[in-house]
């Protein structure tokens, strides 16, 4: 059972080939051709920009993805299953793009497509590399990128429940925001955590203080925008901060990581859950790893925490294969012509 994915739901333009042995998800090859640089200029995604990007890119990275998975555009219909596809949610231009050229293949080749939710993928980037059957379930993802943060109860790798999810800006949007008050640049999560490491290397304790926001709810959800106000005013009120820039971005890192890390544990313990998956891209920040796997082995026993390969955190294919081989085990694929772009798809079917 082999694969060809494609994702292009915002400003990553990815392909890859992946199969399944057994149980065990196997990537063939990832290939992702970034607009990070091009994006840099007007401090965030421009939609356009990245839609008229993807055209360009699309054709080369799907035929790179299949030389290195050792196929070619003639010899992929006699060896591919389906294709996947990100068709939400997403930049509906983009999305367009990815979909399009999909629905392309597919008739061309005959082949099923298997439209994928783009969180579902980040998700599935944890079971990459891994035995299924090890996997234990009930199992609580939280899932926290530039546009998404969700914990996401799970009763196996394809039923998915949202038990909490940020009532205004996602985590990656709080740390782009707050990457933009520092004047540190777009994209805001790596610069943030680079300067916070610097501060950590004094090994001082810091004078600036920030809400922990939404911690005393007992509910699930998040909240990041009264703390990206409060590090507004904070800076409003120091005319010096630029030469405490490190001691702000520590101190905003760890109020968001905390919040993040305490409800998913109070989840965690509330549901009874198994594992625990760290997914999308700021599950590639290390002070979140850390605090994460430090506090869920203090809090619980016998909860397993599954933290994605780094490669696979960002925006790629090789996660959207994974879901769409899961999928495509499950016999949940489509009809090319009924694919069809959804920008706000709903992670529930």
């Amino acid at each position: 059972m082999k694969i060809l994915a494609i994702e292009t739901s915002c400003d990553e333009t990815a392909a890859a080939v992946g199969h399944l042995d057994d149980d065990l998800i196997v990537i063939d090859s990832n290939i992702v051709a970034s607009q990070i640089d091009i994006h840099q200029a007007f401090g965030g995604v421009v939609p356009e920009v990245a839609a008229r990007e993807h055209v360009r890119q699309i054709l080369p990275v799907i035929d790179q993805a299949l030389i290195t998975a050792g196929l070619n555009r003639q010899t992929a219909p006699r060896q591919l299953s389906a294709i996947a596809i990100t068709n939400g949610p997403g930049l509906s231009t983009s999305l367009l793009v990815g979909v399009a050229t999909a629905k392309a293949l597919a008739l061309a080749w005959r082949l099923p497509l298997v439209p994928v939710h783009h969180i579902a993928g980040h998700v599935a980037a944890n079971f990459i590399n891994r035995h299924l059957a090890k996997i234990k379930f009930p199992a609580l993802a939280l899932t926290v990128s530039g546009g998404h943060t969700a914990l996401v109860l799970m009763k196996n790798p394809l039923n998915y429940q949202i038990i909490g999810q940020t009532l205004d800006d996602a985590a990656g949007e709080a740390f782009d925001k707050a990457a933009s008050l520092l004047q540190l640049g777009y994209p805001g999560g790596p610069k943030i955590s680079a300067l916070a490491q610097e501060f950590a290397k004094l090994e001082k304790s810091p004078n600036i203080k920030l809400p922990q926001p939404m911690l005393r709810r007992s509910d699930y959800h998040f909240s990041f925008s009264g703390l990206k106000t409060a590090l507004l005013y904070a800076l409003k009120n120091n005319r010096e901060w630029s030469k405490q820039t490190s001691e702000y971005a520590y101190v905003f890192e760890q109020a968001v990581a905390e919040a993040l890390v305490r409800k998913t544990i109070k989840a965690a313990i509330d549901f009874q859950v198994k594992t625990v998956f760290l997914a999308g891209g700021v599950a590639a920040n290390q002070q979140l790893r850390a605090i994460l796997k430090t506090n869920l082995a203090k809090k619980t026993s016998n909860v397993a925490l599954l933290l994605p390969e780094m490669m696979y955190t960002t925006d790629n294919a090789a996660m959207i294969a994974a879901s769409g081989l899961l999928n495509l085990q499950a016999n949940l694929t489509a009809n090319p012509d009924t694919v069809l772009v959804q920008p706000n798809r709903s992670l529930i079917n």
